[in-house]
This record gives structure tokens, C-alpha cells and sequence, in this order.
């Protein structure tokens, strides 16, 4: 488990809410636009800018952003993810910048996530970042001793259930969500977040969380089949799986990015060839994927930017591959993987004061049209050489070529495509396709080539 800590927000909830009868949980976000940008630590007037300025014109679907809450006081990123009380007041902005940023993003056609921690508040005393006064197992107006698990001690042992979901995740207050005042609570944090227009939650440290308390807590949801992504990080042999939770909504694949770092890394391309439940993950259809996150990128348990062109081509193909729905990870740079964001989270420009922006690169932004395109279709055409340099269609929609080796690749590729000539979305030239379905190009070591209906001209 990555050394994070994790953070909850929401107004003060005292009121009870009624149990409603589930629904059916849409699996995968809902709509045409399944690629969610997730823009860590970016303050909610930027994010809102950057849903007019880059997201909504390039189809991203979702765009998710770092919790909305109160929280312990420090430069860390973690410090996001320490929960003081459920009032929209930490450093990424207010209620009101909050309540902006999502009409805003609405306005330009995406929709919005908020990662939402509910399996612990903090490890300490102080004073919140909006002026709540707390102390570990005491947050007034709030929670009391009484609503925390009676196991003090960080957890110990993964093949214990009892142990990973009772115990403290790194020493943070663990909530006893079975309870129902604190199920009541939660939930209504979580209302008044749907309240406010967001359209769904990632639940961060969901494995430490039985998967009955977040049923029963989605339940009680004013829109109890709102759509769910949670953390349940795959580990061989543990007690708790990430299968369990499918019954609540999607579960993020952790196994399919580490893969994915270990084949670019040390493996071959060609092996992709059937990517995703043939390797013993979860159905596409409940699975979120992404090629890093937050905290991989940091632990070093996936690709990152910091791996250039491999990062990217990995971006590529997932984007491309029919499997899951992904997230693009969107950060900045960092030598001190304890370092918060710069400007506390104003992003004045991609590219500038450390962001990284990896999901405005030419390369990946231009590939969520074509994933938008080519949605349904399933893998046609594949051709690799053995090794490190593939290409496949997605039905008669689109095509795709990487090539992940020293040298270029110059072939005449096969396709479904219908005669005509489209647009190289990765090179920005044009690529002619003839009656037979084929076409020939050129790709450069470490390029890639990604064509689709509809995109004619550059």
C-alpha cells in the first residue's frame, strides 16, 4: 500500500437521511466520453479553466480533482488526503470556486469526479485548513471517539480482513463505517456533494472499507446509481479483493498498469496482443485503468513521466486497447515525492512553474477523439513483429501503429477502414488509405501512427 494519506471533505452533516433501495450500478462511466483527466492538486479555478480551454475541446468525459474538504494544515500533497471536517474549505479553494468549476466544466461537456476519502480522518491535532480545531479521534460537531474502530494500531497483516479493515491505514483515524451515524455522516457529505452538481466519486482506500458499509452508504445517496471508481490495490494472496467491490460500481486495476510498466520496460509489445481479462483481471466493464497515478508515480510501481517517450506511447496504447475505463494522470513535477503542488495549486500554464500537464501532450490529448471514435469496436488487423512494434484497428473506425524500437518501421499496414484519406493524429499528416484497406508509412523509433473515421484532414 502506498505510503498516502487520505483525505474526506463535506459540510457538516447532522440530519438523518433515509435508506434508499439500490439501483442498478452503471459499470464504466455512462455517456460516449469514458477518458477521465485527472488533474492532482490542481485548485478548482484552474481546473475550471482548464475544462473550457483543453478538456471539453479535446472530448475528455470526466475530469476528476483532488479531494474537496477541510484538512490538516502542511505543504505535503498528502495533506489532502487528512480529513478534518466535510466543509469545502481546504487549499484547492472554497465552496464557492467549487460550486464554479463545476458549472463550468458542465458548460464545456465534462462531467465531474471528486476523489472522496471516508475511511479515516487524520493522525493528529491542530487546526484545519478552514479553522476546525480537532485532535485525532475527536473532530466536534463531527465525529467523536465513539465513531472510530476500537483497533488503534496500524494495520499489519493484508491476510487478515479483520486487520486491513479496522486497523489504521499509516496511523490515520479509522472510521467504523459500520455505524450507522457515521454511514449517515458520510452520506451526507456525499449528497452535499451531489448537491453542488458532481456527477461522481473515486473512494480513495476503498479495500479498508467492507464492501456491505459502502453498499449500504450508496444506498442512501440522492442518486444512489451515481458512479463509483474505487481504490482496491490487487495484492496476491490478501484477504481482501478488488472483486468484491464490483457490486458497487467500477474498481480500478492496479495490476493492469503494473503490467503495463513491467512489458515496456523489460518485456515485448507483441505480448499485448490480448490485453486485460485473458491476464486474469477484471471485466473491462468494471475496470478503471490508467498507466500511473498519484501514488505510483511516486512509489515507483508503474511508468511516469519521468520515463518520456515510454510513458507516453504506454498513454497511446491504453487509450487505444478496448479495455477498462481510463484515467489520465495529470501532476507535476517532483523530486520529494512528500512536495505539495506549486502556487498551492494554481496552474497559470501547462508546461510552466514544474505541471506537467500529460493530459494536454499532443500526443495523448489527441488520442481520446480517437478512443471517442472508435468506442464499441472491438481489436481488428493486429500485426507485430515479434517484438517491440505493433499495430491493430478497432473495427472499421481507426487504426493504430507503435513502434518501440531503436529503429524506424516502414510497412504496409492492413486496416478495415473504408478507402480514403485520414488525418495521422500523432504526426499531424495525412495518411491515405486504398481500396484494399491498406496503407504504407513510416514511423520513427519510439513514435506512433493513429488514424480514425472521421478525421480527414489535419
Amino acid at each position: 500500500m502506498a505510503p498516502k494519506t487520505l483525505a474526506v471533505a463535506a459540510s457538516l452533516i447532522a440530519s438523518t437521511f433515509n435508506v434508499m433501495a439500490p439501483t442498478v450500478v452503471n459499470a464504466s462511466p455512462p455517456g460516449a466520453k469514458d477518458v477521465t483527466a485527472v488533474l492532482f492538486e490542481w485548485n478548482y479555478n484552474s481546473v475550471a479553466r482548464e475544462c473550457t480551454r483543453t478538456l471539453g475541446p479535446a472530448g475528455y468525459g470526466y475530469v476528476q480533482v483532488s479531494p474537496a474538504a477541510e484538512h490538516i494544515q502542511g505543504l505535503q500533497w498528502w495533506t489532502s488526503y487528512q480529513p478534518v471536517s466535510y466543509k469545502i474549505a481546504g487549499r484547492l479553494g472554497d465552496r464557492g470556486s467549487f460550486q464554479n468549476m463545476v458549472n463550468t466544466c458542465h458548460s464545456a461537456g465534462v462531467r465531474v469526479i471528486v476523489d472522496t476519502v471516508i475511511n479515516h480522518m487524520t493522525s493528529g491535532s491542530g487546526t484545519g485548513t478552514g479553522g476546525s480545531s480537532y485532535t485525532k479521534y475527536n473532530y466536534p460537531g463531527l465525529y467523536s471517539f465513539y465513531d472510530f474502530d476500537d483497533c488503534t494500531s496500524q494495520i499489519a497483516n493484508y491476510a487478515d480482513r479483520w486487520n486491513v479493515q479496522h486497523c489504521e491505514l499509516v496511523g490515520l483515524a479509522d472510521l467504523d463505517t459500520n455505524e450507522d451515524y457515521v454511514r449517515r455522516a458520510i452520506a451526507g457529505y456525499m449528497n452535499d456533494l451531489l448537491s453542488l452538481g458532481v456527477d461522481g466519486f473515486r473512494i480513495d482506500a476503498a479495500k479498508h472499507i467492507a464492501t456491505e458499509d459502502l453498499a449500504n452508504i450508496k444506498s442512501r445517496l440522492a442518486n444512489s446509481g451515481v458512479y463509483w471508481k474505487q481504490e482496491v490495490i490487487y495484492g496476491a494472496g490478501e484477504a481482501v479483493q478488488p472483486t468484491e467491490y464490483i457490486g458497487n460500481g467500477d474498481v480500478q486495476e492496479f495490476r493492469y498498469a503494473f503490467d503495463l510498466k513491467r512489458v515496456f520496460n523489460n518485456e515485448k509489445l507483441a505480448y499485448l496482443r490480448n490485453y486485460g481479462e485473458v491476464w486474469g483481471y477484471m471485466s473491462s466493464s468494471v475496470a478503471g485503468v490508467f498507466v500511473d497515478n498519484h501514488d505510483t508515480e511516486r512509489n515507483g510501481q508503474t511508468l511516469s513521466y519521468k520515463d518520456n517517450a515510454k510513458y507516453t506511447l504506454a498513454t497511446v496504447f491504453m487509450l487505444a486497447y478496448p479495455y477498462g475505463a481510463p484515467d489520465i494522470n495529470s501532476g507535476y513535477e517532483f523530486s520529494d515525492t512528500d512536495a505539495g503542488p506549486p502556487n498551492n495549486g494554481v496552474v497559470n500554464a501547462c508546461w510552466q512553474d514544474s505541471w506537467k500537464c500529460q493530459h494536454a501532450w499532443p500526443e495523448i490529448m489527441r488520442m481520446v477523439a480517437f478512443r471517442n471514435a472508435v468506442r464499441g469496436q472491438g481489436v481488428t488487423n493486429w500485426w507485430d513483429n515479434g517484438n517491440n512494434q505493433i499495430a491493430f484497428g478497432r473495427g472499421n473506425q481507426g487504426f493504430v501503429a507503435i513502434n518501440k524500437e531503436g529503429g524506424s518501421l516502414t510497412r504496409t499496414f492492413q486496416t478495415s477502414l473504408p478507402a480514403g484519406t485520414y488525418c495521422d493524429v500523432q504526426s499531424n499528416s495525412a495518411v491515405t488509405v486504398n481500396s484494399s484497406g491498406q496503407f504504407t508509412a513510416t514511423l520513427g523509433s519510439n513514435t506512433a501512427l493513429a488514424i480514425y473515421a472521421g478525421k480527414s484532414s489535419c
